[in-house]
């Protein structure tokens, strides 16, 4: 059961391609946000999508997979974890972002 104590699973076409990032570690970053759609009807009987925005990130050989086979518009199924990192920015304020650390990624579609 702790598996699932923090585990997201999400299905989304990508916005851009990814950034990839090489760090001086030798590791590879791999960073990109996916859209996901639920649709439904509204009380009018009109159908309504919603469209949510995730930024992922991805590490290592999931990485460099996504470098290699990932481009915008693709569609994808990810899994892994959320977390939240804080950070100050230019004008000394803190600021905060919510990401999910990909863990699997599965490319579908074409």
């Amino acid at each position: 059961m702790n598996t699932l104590r923090n585990k997201v699973q999400l299905i989304g076409n990508l916005g851009n391609d990814p950034e990839i990032i090489n760090l001086e570690s030798g590791k590879t970053l791999a960073k990109f946000a996916i859209a996901t759609n639920e649709s439904y009807k509204n009380s009018q009987g009109e159908k309504v999508t919603d469209t949510q925005w995730h930024n992922i990130v991805a590490w290592g050989k999931t990485a460099q997979i996504v470098e290699k086979y990932v481009t915008k518009g693709k569609e994808v199924a990810i899994e892994g974890k959320l977390t939240t990192r804080t950070w100050e920015d230019k004008d000394g304020m803190k600021r905060y972002t919510t990401e999910v650390v990909c863990n699997e990624l599965l490319m579908l579609g074409k």
